[in-house]
């Protein structure tokens, strides 16, 4: 009989694997979908699976217009953040894709009026005007202002007086006269009287009385519209590959933060100390063993229960890989070797011992699931007791985070950020009937209040908690988001 085969749950990577061969519309619904039913968690994968999305949104979708781009972009990530709005990273991911749209947008509109400012003295009607008339006499017009002059008397042009400011010449000089002027000016060049703005704005000559070699105005319209539609035709292609550029900037850069931030780790980890951190971070972990390459130290790790002890165990334990069902490499924690592996001293402990060991303690290390606009961090539950801890005993805290997980929101109300999950992994189904009148909350994640953290190092530095609103800033453009409700705009 043969055997049947193992199924499998979608997940990240099956999902990047569909985005090429689905179209973007069965793409959106399938990661909304997954989002939805918790098939793809944490900060990582859920970033990783909007930029990939967005980037299939960007180069399937025909536009000509940049703001068409921008509310299509819009609209999938309402649908994104609707689906699971605690994940923050999705929103990020796409206000950052949307401030980066923006940018291109507004180099590419700087470039296109400095072109068209240059040309525009050259086709228009006043300038074949002057042209024509220079061909005349010879040369090029005098470049006279009317507001310089208080006489149009030719008596006084021949005088001089060295102190004049306008190059020598007096203020009784001669001028042309002004375009709106009605008088005649025929030198012996021949040049056509002037005529009003009016008759000028309003004139049609026909095609006849043009001269040989020129173009009628139907023409040279004619020949604009269709340069313009081309170039339109080329700033749209180039901005498109510009985009499309910009977002796998964001892809290397999801994929590069945690050794980023690992590079930085022996600049805060040194020999002999006793460092605590607690859950199976990627970012903490490599941070740690990239540090045991050239110290010698001791890690003591809470083990997270109920929701993530069994990571945690494994980390501390054995490697973690992927096996032949399926299990995403991108979800769970994949590390080359454990802790006990690279020569680090490790202590597995329960989340109780955490304030008893806390004296012996020289730096805490957390990972974070969010940052707020505040400096707060939203971490695995547990970390807020560590946090407190280490304040008692004036313990630094660091916190170990990418960028893309800073956010604009503000934590107006604190029990809007925190998920809970399932509080079976607390007390089990069939113990139910011995505690009925029991109400059993599982939370998922902790909110740390800034003061309660000493450090952040993401991967371009380390920063104070006060100045991360700057990093906000420069990558979401706080000047056009209202931090109440901080929508997509």
């Amino acid at each position: 009989m043969p055997s049947l085969q193992a199924g499998y749950a979608p997940n990240l990577g099956f999902y990047l694997k569909s985005l090429k061969a689905q179209p973007v519309e069965s793409s959106i619904e399938n990661l909304i979908s997954l989002l939805k039913r918790r098939q793809i968690t944490n900060s990582r994968p859920c970033a990783v699976a909007t930029a990939h999305l967005l980037l299939q949104v960007v180069a399937k979708f025909r536009w000509t217009n940049i703001d068409k781009l921008i509310e299509r972009i819009q609209d999938v990530g309402r649908r994104l953040i609707e689906a699971q709005p605690r994940e923050m990273v999705v929103g990020n991911i796409v206000r950052r894709v949307l401030g980066m749209v923006r940018d291109e947008a507004k180099e590419e509109r700087n470039d296109d009026a400095s072109d068209s400012a240059s040309n525009s003295q050259m086709g228009s009607p006043r300038q074949e005007h002057i042209d024509q008339g220079a061909s005349h006499l010879g040369g090029p017009p005098p470049n006279f202002s009317p507001l310089r002059y208080s006489t149009t008397d030719d008596s006084d042009s021949t005088e001089a007086n060295g102190d004049d400011v306008f190059g020598g010449k007096t203020q009784a000089a001669s001028r042309p006269p002004l375009i709106t002027s009605h008088t005649s000016y025929a030198p012996a060049g021949g040049l056509p009287p002037q005529k009003s703005m009016f008759q000028l704005l309003s004139a049609n000559p026909s095609p006849a009385s043009s001269p040989s070699g020129a173009q009628s105005p139907h023409n040279t319209s004619n020949l604009n519209a269709t340069s313009l539609s081309h170039r339109l035709t080329t700033s749209t292609k180039d901005l498109k590959a510009e985009v499309i550029e910009g977002i796998e900037e964001i892809v290397d850069e999801l994929d590069q933060a945690d050794d980023r931030i690992a590079a930085q780790s022996l600049e805060y980890i040194h020999s002999n100390e006793v460092i605590l951190t607690h859950s199976s971070s990627r970012s903490v972990q490599k941070f740690l063993l990239e540090a045991a390459k050239k110290r010698k130290f001791t890690v003591i790790i809470a083990e997270s229960y109920p929701n993530d002890h069994e990571a945690t165990h494994k980390s501390v334990t054995r490697s973690i890989k992927t096996d032949a069902e399926g299990t995403d490499e991108l979800t769970t924690p994949k590390f080359s070797k454990s802790l006990s592996d690279a020569g680090i001293t490790v202590i597995l402990m329960t989340d109780a011992t955490i304030f008893a060991i806390m004296s012996r303690v020289n730096k805490v290390i957390l990972a974070t699931h969010a940052v707020i606009a505040n400096g707060g961090l939203i971490a695995a539950a547990g970390a807020r007791i560590i946090a407190k801890a280490a304040r008692v005993h004036r313990t630094p805290v660091i916190v170990v985070s990418g960028v893309y997980k800073l956010s604009p929101q503000y934590p107006f109300e604190f029990e809007s950020l925190i998920e809970y999950g399932d509080p079976g992994n607390i007390v089990r189904y069939q113990d139910g009937a011995l505690v009925e009148n029991l109400e059993v909350d599982n939370p998922v994640y902790d909110y740390v209040p800034p003061d309660l953290v000493d450090l952040y190092i993401t991967n371009i530095g380390a920063h104070a908690p006060s100045y991360l609103y700057r990093i906000v800033a420069d990558h979401y453009k706080t000047e056009d988001i209202n931090f109440d409700k901080p929508e997509l705009q």
